[in-house]
């Protein structure tokens, strides 16, 4: 039996310390929260994709009384993103959270399900696909999305 040491790298700033078009798509994201459809929750989730054209791709949390129909933010921007411009890599994504009345404090991870969609469009294209996550206290920046999802599977997993 061997131990494997798994390790992530994240880089911890604030908002201001983000290049301006990093700190552009945040801000996209943060006002994207209040277009979050989410009367069960009252979790308001903004998500930012820039692509590598320069178009920016918005999405946010879509809530449902049947609770597995509804969508997060970063998958509904990301199936967006992907699905009108099937030919153009993703170069960052943005995700900032609302609720209470205030952005959260730490900057809020995205659930599994969602890592795992970054991760596919970050295989599909290629191309790492560099993640920020707002926090009012502070952002976390992931250079690619597969940092957020260590010993992932991805297609060639299905080829055995």
């Amino acid at each position: 039996m061997k131990q494997l040491t798994l390790q992530t790298n994240v880089t911890v700033c604030q908002l201001e310390e983000l290049s301006p078009v990093l700190r552009e798509l945040v801000e996209t994201a943060k006002a994207k929260t209040q277009d979050a459809y989410c009367p069960y929750s009252h979790y308001h989730v903004g998500a930012a994709a820039l692509l590598s054209d320069g178009q920016v791709i918005t999405g946010s949390n879509q809530e449902n009384a049947a609770y597995p129909s509804g969508l997060c933010a970063e998958r509904t921007t990301l199936f967006a993103a992907n699905a009108n411009n099937p030919h153009t890599p993703v170069e960052a994504l943005a995700i900032a959270c609302y609720t209470n009345g205030h952005f959260t404090k730490d900057a809020a991870s995205p659930c599994g399900a969602c890592r795992q969609v970054m991760l596919e469009t970050e295989h599909r294209f290629g191309k790492d696909m560099k993640v920020i996550l707002y926090g009012e206290d502070n952002c976390y920046v992931f250079e690619r999305a597969a940092d957020l999802l260590p010993l992932n599977f991805v297609a060639e997993n299905l080829q055995g």
